[in-house]
């Protein structure tokens, strides 16, 4: 039980367990997302999008997420995403 409760408690940047993190998806394309440690937020490569980590609770709704510029998605880098109202 320990060595369960140890693999599930194991985390990904942002304090995610690693369990939760192989389980979440793009809320637009359903494609795995990738944790950007430059950001500290869940990058869905499909679509280009930026989803945070708020607390260690990933915000996944696709009004929180944000564009990524076209040369950040190419380099697999997110420094500065830009607004999707823009």
């Amino acid at each position: 039980m320990r060595r369960t409760t140890a693999l599930l408690l194991r985390h990904v940047g942002g304090g995610i367990p690693q369990a939760l993190a192989d389980m979440l998806v793009c809320p637009l394309s359903k494609k795995p997302l990738r944790y950007c440690d430059a950001s500290g937020s869940l990058v869905s490569d499909a679509v280009g999008m930026s989803f945070p980590i708020v607390d260690g609770i990933p915000c996944l709704l696709p009004k929180d997420g944000k564009l990524l510029e076209d040369h950040q998605r190419e380099s697999g880098h997110e420094t500065s995403p830009r607004d999707s109202s823009d």
